[in-house]
């Protein structure tokens, strides 16, 4: 009978608190425009993906065209691109910051270029309000408008005392209040998410079931960060005893969690741990591809010398039959001394690359240990894991890219030998004419149906998992602390 009792008084609470929220004017007010700010952002989202698509599909055909119209295999080059991602439509996180695509060739190395604030710089201001963006800043304001005064303004209005005057315990009401409170803001949000992932699909956006398997993910951590600031908002209401003060202390730790404190942790982090420019390294690395072509053109000039010397004598019958006998070993060397110091070259800039990346690897872990002190940032961090699009997506694209470049590099070798041409510009010296420079003529169309073509990684389920243990813990840590503390501190509230 006791236990009817309290399942019926549990009950009638229940109702109570889902009345007061869904019946109130601010719920229509604040929960319609983010109910409209989500399928805006979704909308938003989906439009900057396929017009992504629509962009690199185009300059990949026009790249493999001006590849297939080379006059030769020497020093072909081709264009690797960096594919979007299809969840970038719900977190944008680096997307548009990266480069787009990088030069894939014996000659340079892989840095992707052109980001799309590059060709929008005003993006680059006035960033993209995406769904990751609506959940930690406008959901998580909107979940501590409506908490503030869960517990004060009861007392505020008198109601508090008249509830406790029933069989109630404080448990029960805490708990009732905040299941209340969830329901009454989560269910409408989620139904615009649905409709937001019913336009998806509408839409056509390729989701595989790896991507909805991430979606969900993302949802997932998208709820548990709106418990923490319920949790949170419940208890301040709790700690104070005037609904005033407890709106400034939300407000002020609502600021201090999602603008503050990220930002704080990334200068902290840029402090202690310096990183510089990547301008700085490649200009390193092009200072020493200077100094080393230098070195080989000098070389090469004198060796030409030095082949020639020996003909001087000779007529011009036997310095054409000469030159013809000796043409294919003096190839092969200056081939084998070109990749001598290609392979320098690269050696240098892998090295100075992986420096690079690891001190921009120790900062930015330095400055992800700052941020997930806070549940918007560790959010944010997370979401940005799971969608791909974390700031990890450069190096990886890039390591992808520097794989490929190796394959694609053996295979316009092999090609070359197959066609039976070094291809590229052929110097010859003379003592009597002096350099002649020579081309290739144009072969026609080649044939590319046998070339390998880049695949960038997709994003592994093990990865993604394991991306969101610390950031996932560490929001399930913070909401149960809170709502541990606001259950002891509502156990102990006044009630008068």
């Amino acid at each position: 009978m006791c236990f009817n009792n309290e399942g019926i008084m549990f009950a009638l609470l229940l109702r109570k608190e889902l009345r007061s929220v869904l019946f109130s004017v601010k719920f229509v007010a604040t929960f319609g425009a983010a109910a409209l700010l989500l399928l805006l952002s979704i909308q938003a989202g989906i439009t900057d993906y396929r017009n992504a698509v629509l962009r690199v599909d185009a300059a990949r055909s026009l790249a493999s065209d001006e590849m297939a119209h080379s006059p030769s295999w020497g020093g072909m080059s081709m264009t690797a691109f960096r594919q979007p991602d299809p969840l970038q439509v719900f977190v944008a996180g680096v997307a548009n910051d990266v480069g787009r695509f990088s030069p894939i060739n014996a000659r340079e190395p892989v840095n992707l270029q052109n980001s799309e604030f590059t060709d929008n710089p005003l993006f680059a201001l006035f960033r993209a309000a995406d769904f990751s963006f609506i959940v930690a800043v406008v959901l998580s304001l909107f979940a501590i408008l409506f908490t503030y005064d869960v517990i004060n303004g009861e007392r505020e209005q008198g109601t508090l005392a008249l509830t406790f005057a029933n069989p109630v315990s404080r448990v029960q009401y805490f708990a009732a209040k905040l299941l209340g409170t969830t329901l009454g803001l989560v269910i409408p949000v989620a139904l615009a998410v649905l409709i937001g992932l019913l336009l998806v699909v509408l839409e056509g956006v390729p989701l595989s079931s790896s991507d909805w398997m991430r979606v969900l993910l993302l949802l997932a951590m998208s709820f548990l960060l709106f418990l923490f600031f319920i949790a949170f908002g419940s208890l301040v209401s709790a700690l104070t005893q005037r609904s005033s003060m407890s709106f400034l202390y939300c407000l002020a730790a609502w600021i201090l969690f999602v603008l503050v404190w990220p930002r704080a942790g990334m200068m902290a982090a840029s402090l202690a741990v310096p990183v510089p420019s990547y301008a700085e390294v490649e200009g390193r690395r092009d200072t020493f591809a200077k100094d080393q072509w230098e070195a080989f053109n000098v070389a090469a000039i004198a060796r030409w010398r030095d082949r020639t010397r020996a003909m001087d004598a000779m007529t011009d019958d036997e310095r054409e039959a000469y030159r013809d006998a000796h043409l294919s070993a003096w190839a092969d060397e200056d081939d084998g001394l070109r990749k001598t110091v290609e392979a320098a070259i690269e050696t240098e800039g892998r090295r100075l690359q992986e420096d690079w990346q690891l001190r921009q690897s120790h900062q930015q872990s330095l400055g992800f240990a700052f941020a997930l002190f806070s549940p918007a940032s560790a959010y944010q961090i997370a979401a940005m894991n799971i969608a791909g699009t974390d700031p990890e997506m450069k190096d990886r694209t890039e390591q992808s890219m520097r794989e490929y470049r190796e394959v694609f590099s053996s295979y316009v070798e092999r090609k070359q030998k197959e066609s039976g041409g070094q291809g590229g510009m052929r110097i010859t010296f003379d003592s009597r004419s002096g350099f002649k420079f020579s081309a290739p003529r144009a072969r026609g169309t080649l044939d590319l149906s046998d070339m390998p073509r880049f695949v960038p990684p997709p994003a592994t389920r093990p990865e993604v998992y394991a991306s969101m243990v610390a950031p996932g813990s560490m929001i399930a840590g913070l909401m149960l602390c809170a709502l541990a503390a606001g259950m002891a501190a509502f156990i102990r509230y006044d009630l008068r």
